[in-house]
């Protein structure tokens, strides 16, 4: 189980970007990053492209780049602090994510 998944709101602690805030758009797990809104922005200067019926908007495109995923820290819905992961086993929902700081479930 992972511990941070798509839609969750973190916090960068680490970079350029540290205390900025974002949900998260994408978990790449094999990569251990994640891409975060309006975190880590570049620029990528697109040429335009004719190829086929598909037609690409030339200018220059900024886009999230993937941060790595020890440079941010879930923030805890409950208590809205930044907050690391525990796991417990419950008989009900099985392994559920658990806030460190008030002891409260995530999922």
């Amino acid at each position: 189980m992972n511990r941070i998944k798509k839609g969750d709101t973190v916090e960068v602690i680490a970079g350029n970007d540290r205390g900025v805030r974002g949900s998260v758009l994408r978990v790449l797990p094999k990569e251990h990053r994640v891409v975060v809104s309006k975190v880590n922005m570049i620029t990528k200067h697109q040429r335009a492209v004719r190829a086929g019926r598909s037609q690409v908007q030339a200018g220059r495109i900024q886009y999230e780049a993937p941060v790595h995923i020890s440079n941010v820290m879930l923030v805890c819905p409950h208590c809205k602090a930044a907050t690391r992961v525990g796991f417990e086993v419950t008989e009900d929902q099985g392994k559920v994510r658990v806030c460190r700081k008030c002891q409260t479930v995530i999922d």
